[in-house]
Formats: structure tokens, sequence, C-alpha cells
């Protein structure tokens, strides 16, 4: 292989996740980390590691040139982005290979595209894909927005065409209010994102959300990896994790998993994908495409057995797919959980010290965490500290391991949600996966 070297520019469970695979393969790593990171677990582990600056990410881990200067001073060949941060950057994407350094992501011009949520829709259109009914791109007249909404019928949805996270979106019920949510919408998408660009869908009543893995080896192959049901929400970031979906047969798997891949055979793509659509009554809507790993790839490697890292890494570094379409099986079930640092119900915050950590373990049950007792929590990032992923030859059997694990996991000094888990998991609706996106937040609202 070329790369000897892989600077891995994010940091917690990511950050060592990336570590792991890249050592199996026998290239050394590079940590960088801001000050509250210095004794984290990636960095303790990492070959190399450089301090890139002060604890807020827009001075540390947002830095690019801090980043490259890192990998310039270790000898790096490669960078690494991880999930979040500058995962998504197609200008910095452009930068690593302007030093003559291997991006390990999709090309930059697939990142530029799909991070647009108007061109992603137009894009993902011309390629095959199911689309949610609604504007053709950016909607910015409001009789325009009128005609739309008439023609797809209302509830309508007005989303940033940068946005994320559930900012920038606004539901709306009639023509009376049209008008002022899309100022709303285009305030708030200014705010968070830069840019006011709202467009519209048709709002779908109570779909799932699930999504489908891909990789493209960069020179028109493609192959997907099965679906993911992400559908466990709340303020639309995910909770919990399962593949296959408790709602998607054998041969609607094929189906759309050959749209999705056919689709990012023609588009030429590289490297890792998620093409995520919303489900309701047996139909697929495309609504955005993440060029880059997911927090909840665990799972999908987990029935497939593929390492999606090891993949990634192999293909930046210009070799072809590891496995064909015809080699890939989808076995058993595996479902995962996000364990945060907040109070289960309130989901305030909790960071602090770690007094105690003990991973859950046993036969098919994977810990992907950076946590050890004595590390402390900084209060500067995302609340997620570990994920907890198990394995079953059926989905009640994953679901039994499930909550024996977590009965087993211990981290005391912060709260953690590990309980809402527990309490999730002995709910009829989601023990026969009758659940959709808003079911949490509903369930909750109820408790």
């Amino acid at each position: 292989m070329a790369i000897k070297r892989i600077l891995i520019a994010n940091r917690g469970e990511i950050a060592l996740r990336i570590h792991r695979a890249a050592r199996e393969m026998g290239i050394e790593t590079v940590a960088v980390h801001s000050t509250a990171d210095a004794d984290a677990m990636h960095v303790r582990l990492a070959d190399h590691a450089v301090c890139i600056g002060p604890p807020a990410a827009k001075d540390s881990y947002l830095n690019v040139a801090a980043i490259i200067s890192a990998a310039e001073i270790t000898g790096a060949d490669a960078i690494h982005p991880g999930y979040g941060f500058l995962s998504e950057n197609a200008r910095f994407a452009e930068i690593v290979e302007a030093h003559g350094l291997i991006w390990i992501g999709p090309k930059p011009e697939h990142i530029r595209t799909m991070g647009d949520k108007v061109e992603a829709k137009r894009t993902a259109g011309a390629l095959g894909l199911p689309l949610v009914p609604g504007s053709d791109g950016a909607v910015s007249e409001i009789e325009d927005a009128k005609l739309i909404a008439e023609d797809v019928g209302y509830p309508v949805i007005i989303k940033a065409a940068s946005g994320g996270g559930g900012r920038g979106m606004k539901v709306c019920t009639g023509p009376d209010e049209l008008e002022t949510l899309m100022q709303q919408a285009g305030s708030e998408a200014k705010a968070a994102f830069g840019d006011a660009t709202v467009y519209i869908e048709k709002y779908l009543g109570n779909p799932r959300h699930i999504e489908f893995q891909v990789f493209g080896d960069g020179n028109g192959n493609a192959i997907h990896l099965g679906e993911r049901d992400c559908s466990l929400q709340r303020r639309h970031q995910k909770v919990l994790e399962e593949a296959p979906s408790p709602v998607i047969g054998a041969e609607e798997r094929e189906r759309m998993g050959g749209i999705v891949s056919k689709a990012m055979a023609d588009m030429g793509y590289r490297g890792a994908g998620t093409i995520e659509f919303l489900w309701e009554n047996g139909e697929f809507y495309f609504i955005e495409m993440n060029t880059r790993l997911q927090v909840e790839h665990p799972v999908t490697e987990a029935i497939t057995g593929v390492d999606l890292v090891r993949e990634q890494i192999r293909i930046a570094d210009g070799l072809p797919l590891s496995v064909r379409q015809e080699e890939l099986e989808f076995r058993g079930h595996a479902i995962e959980c996000r364990i945060n640092a907040e109070d289960p119900f309130t989901f305030a915050p909790s960071p602090g010290l770690v007094e105690n950590f003990h991973a859950a373990g046993g036969l098919h049950v994977r810990v992907d965490s950076g946590l050890y007792a004595g590390y402390r929590i900084p209060p500067y990032y995302d609340s997620m500290i570990a994920k907890l992923i198990v394995y079953g030859r059926t989905r009640e059997g994953a679901i039994l391991r499930l909550k024996r694990a977590l009965e087993e996991m211990a981290i005391t000094g912060p709260k953690t949600n590990i309980p809402l888990h527990q309490a999730l998991l002995d709910v009829d609706d989601f023990k026969t996966g009758n659940y959709t996106i808003k079911w949490l937040e509903e369930w909750l609202a109820k408790r």
C-alpha cells in the first residue's frame, strides 16, 4: 500500500475506531487533538500526536491550517476525517489533495454536490432515485411557494438547502402561514449555516427513516451493503439504529439496493456513502446523501462482515472494492445504542469525571468508546461517549442480548442515557418493530 501513515482529523470513539482499523492494516496513525483532549484514548494509542489548538472546535478540529501542518510535520500520507467536523467539507478535501496528501473520502465535487440539498435532490432525481414531491430547486418567491404547495398538497415542509439536525426546517399546514414560516426557516438557516436558501417538499405524515450503505471505487463500480433503520430519533438526532430494518423484506432490499448502487456507479462515486430515505406505505423517498462514514456503521459491519473503515482506506489507496455484490450476504440482526453523557429523560448534558467504566462483553457484543476510569468528559463537544452494538441470529435474539449488555455496562460519575435504552427495549412497539420517526418523541411526552 502507498499509505503508511494516516492523520485522523477527529476525536472520540470514531478517532479510536479509525486508529484500530489502520493498525490492523499495518499503518501508523497520527492523532490531532485540542488541549481538552490531551488525555483522550486515541491520543494515547496513536503512533504520533499533535496538539492543534484550544478546546473550541473552530480553533482546533475545524482549524484546517493546523491540521495540514500536523500532517506535514509528522510525515502523514493521508487524512481520514471520520464524521462530523470537516468530513463533508469539500474545500478541506481539495486542500488535502492540493498538499499531496491522500483524502480518505469521496471526490470533493461529490461532497459539494450532496452537501447542497437542492442540488443533491436534483442529482438524485437524475440518477433515478425516488424523490419526495416538491420544488425542483430553491424557492424564494412566495407566489411560487404557494403554487408548489398547492400542487403537492398540504402539509408541506420548508427545508434549508444547507441544513441539518432539524435547523431551518418548518412544517406548514396551510397557505396562511407559508410566508411567515419561509422567512423563519431562511433566517434560521442563515444564522446556522450562512445560507438562507430554502426549498419545499411534501410533508410525509409518519414515515420511517431508512438508509442504504453504499461504496464505490471511483471508477464506475459500486455496491450496497443493505439498509439500516434509524427511525428512533429525538429532535432529528438518532438514538438507536438497527440493521436490517424490521419492515424491509429481501425482495425490496434487493430492488432498492440495485437502484442505489447503480446510481453510485453512474456517478463515479468513491468511498463510503449513505443514501437516506423516508419510507411510508411501502414507498421510498430520497431525502439526502451523507458523503462520509456514519455513526451507525457498526450494525452494517455486523450483518455483512465487512470492515467499512478498512474498505475506505483501501479505496483511497487506489485498490478495488474487496467484495462483489453477489458475494455479500446479509446475516442476522444488529442493534446499536448511542450512549450519551446526559440525563436519560431531560437530556441535559452531563460532562465530568468518569469514576468507573466497565464495558459490556460476551459473544457478539461490541463497545466503541474512548472512555476509561479517570477520564474527564469535556463539555465542549457532542455528548456521545460510547456506542454499544450487539448482534444476534434473529432480531429477538439481538434484543435479549442488548438487554443483558446494557445491564453490564457500567459508567459512574456522569449521568448517561443507558436507562432510556433499557426502558425502550421493554416497550411493545419497539419489540414488534412498530415505530416511526415520530414515535420516540411521542412516547417521551407520555412519560
